[in-house]
């Protein structure tokens, strides 16, 4: 039925689609598909084509015989425009993960090659990632920053992502002195650790909407989006004309700004599944809202509610090295065995790790961590196909990806010296979000104990800096050593809430391991969680070798010491055999996300089932 409000949707739909060649079906008169045309002919300069076909009889709802006419607009100087995007990657961080979320979306990526890319792009994307003064640094030595400015001056569309949306600012605790791009008033400020909240805020949390945006318009109220990021911007007086949507931790902060086509995230849209998706591609098709973008369903209505709270995160872990055939496979051990008990002691085979980690995104997990059990052994930049893992994963999987193992300076053989940076910087390249460091965190740790000083030489010191803290874990494997009193040894001890050691010892500590726990050191997992803090870390993967694969549950003594000895996330793993271990150490530890491996390759438990009995027992959940 012709009414305006169909050619209000007729004239959304050319604005939004400007590739293919458009046909519309009027089940109508020819007079009403006619002035359709005229509206249609404003698009394109090629000539649009009206075929009235009657010949086919119709049923309709009146006894008058109405005509189906077809129009097409074809290409020309609108419609035919190249479905293309220009990306300023400034070479720091994974900026994979949003190239494949364009591609993934039918975009192409135009990069900037030169300070006049800026200038002539129609749509900018800029994921910033590392810390405001070296993202600054480089953006002035590259030329980039004035041409920027120039661009985000004139109104033209962009997406700031991450540090992208602090760069707009004045200038950030984090680099006192370094002068931002100016564009919005204001200071970046670190968030408060005196209140007992781990940093960098690092998982799901939600968003409050205080103004209509057509790129937020398909996204749900309650919905979480993924964080993780140390610094934040408060609204002011003087900023909060551009505030879009505000989230809570620890108070409240702004979570994304816009005004007309400038836009910017504190969170990641390509890592926030398919919300992120749909944001990207409102984005992408410079989508418009109808009248105050809240009729016709457009834009979720604003909200003063407090936005949903930081959820516990569920993370699927892949231990992935090469079986006895050179395969690359997924594996599980039973206390860092991961071979076969019976048979020919073939190292065990639970699967392709491209296609579970695939699964495990679809199936709802927060994140997904690879780990490469013999990386210690090898030449992290001869591992092409642990390489080709993370390139293959992060094209299909919308979640952030951790990789470890291996992640260490070495000389190849060629004699030429790789730093840990290096190796850190082709996994980012590969599509990892986050570094995981073992062996080289333990002996940077134990170095730093002993002199009190930061070289600045560590991995964790470098990486930290090049890329943000946030980017860098360090893998703890400790070994549970029972001890009669806590002066036996100079090490945090604990008192076992979990059993009496062999001999009735009521004590233990924690004794840290290197090389996949194969050798012992003399450092305990608390003394080795607070140097790394110290040094740079941003997050602690916290493993238990005598709870792994048992199934008895999480380690809550080891968990709650080093959770509470930091100020950083700690992520519980070893030991999960059921659902309730999650809530179990997330209600009894100030652990920010819990990890398994083997039950959930196995199928013996699935996400669902674990974020259903955390919802259940009211743990924080991304559902």
């Amino acid at each position: 039925r012709p009414s305006l409000n169909l050619f209000a949707r007729i004239e959304s739909v050319c604005e939004n689609t400007r590739t293919h060649p458009i046909t519309f079906l009027f089940l109508s008169t020819p007079a009403a598909a006619m002035k359709a045309t005229g509206m249609l002919q404003s698009y394109t300069s090629t000539p649009c084509v009206t075929k009235d076909d009657s010949r086919a009889p119709l049923r309709t709802h009146t006894a008058r015989r109405k005509r189906a006419v077809a129009v097409r607009a074809g290409p020309g100087s609108g419609l035919d425009k190249p479905k293309e995007v220009t990306l300023l990657d400034y070479g720091v961080g994974n900026v994979r993960s949003v190239r494949n979320a364009i591609k993934y979306l039918g975009y192409t990526v135009r990069d900037v090659q030169s300070p006049s890319d800026i200038t002539s792009a129609d749509r900018l994307i800029f994921p910033g990632v590392g810390s405001f003064g070296a993202a600054m640094d480089i953006l002035n030595d590259k030329g980039f920053a004035a041409p920027l400015k120039d661009y985000l001056a004139e109104g033209k569309p962009f997406l700031g992502i991450c540090l992208g949306m602090q760069l707009l600012f004045e200038g950030s605790e984090e680099s006192q002195g370094v002068e931002g791009l100016g564009v919005i008033p204001g200071q970046v400020t670190g968030f408060d650790t005196t209140l007992g909240l781990p940093v960098p805020h690092m998982g799901w949390s939600g968003v409050s909407q205080k103004q209509p945006s057509a790129v937020l318009q398909h996204v749900k109220d309650g919905e979480r989006v993924y964080f993780v990021h140390s610094y934040r911007v408060q609204e002011a007086d003087v900023n909060k004309d551009w505030t879009l949507t505000t989230t809570n931790y620890g108070g409240e902060f702004t979570s994304s700004v816009q005004k007309g086509d400038i836009m910017a995230t504190q969170f990641h849209p390509e890592k926030s599944g398919a919300v992120g998706l749909k944001l990207f591609e409102s984005f992408l098709k410079g989508e418009k809202l109808a009248g105050d973008g809240l009729s016709d369903g457009l834009g979720f209505p604003l909200s003063s509610a407090v936005p949903a709270e930081l959820s516990k995160r569920v993370i699927a872990c892949l231990d992935v090295r090469a079986n006895d055939n050179g395969d690359l496979v997924v594996t599980k051990g039973d206390q860092y065995d991961v071979r076969e008990k019976e048979g020919d002691n073939n190292v065990r085979n639970l699967g392709k790790p491209v296609e579970l980690c695939s699964r495990y995104f679809k199936e709802g997990a927060d994140e997904v961590t690879f780990l490469n059990i013999t990386g210690f052994r090898d030449f992290p930049l001869g591992d092409m196909p642990m390489l080709e893992v993370l390139r293959l994963a992060s094209e299909t999987v919308f979640v952030p990806l951790t990789v470890g193992g291996g992640i260490r300076g070495f000389t190849d053989e060629n004699g030429k010296v790789h730093t840990a940076l290096d190796v850190a910087a082709e996994y980012f390249r590969s599509g990892a979000d986050k570094v995981s460091i073992g062996s080289e965190s333990v002996f940077a740790a134990e170095d730093f104990i002993a002199t009190g000083k930061l070289t600045g030489k560590t991995g964790i010191e470098q990486i930290s800096y090049r890329y943000g803290k946030q980017a860098v874990v360090v893998s703890i494997d400790p070994k549970k050593q029972w001890v009669s009193s806590p002066d036996e040894v100079p090490y945090r001890c604990v008192k076992s809430t979990l059993g009496k050691g062999p001999n009735g010892e009521e004590y233990a500590w924690y004794q840290a391991t290197v090389s996949g726990g194969r050798e012992l050191r003399p450092i305990g997992a608390y003394e080795l969680a607070t140097a790394v803090e110290k040094l740079g870390a941003g997050e602690i993967l916290l493993n238990c070798i005598d709870r792994d694969g048992t199934g008895d549950g999480f380690d809550l003594d080891l968990v709650s010491q080093v959770s509470d000895a930091v100020t950083i996330p700690v992520i519980a793993s070893s030991g999960a055999g059921s659902p309730a271990h999650f809530s179990e150490v997330f209600k009894n530890t100030r652990c920010a996300a819990a990890l398994a491996a083997g039950i959930f390759h196995r199928s013996e438990v699935s996400i669902d089932s674990v974020k259903e009995q955390m919802a259940n027992d009211n743990v924080a959940t991304r559902l």
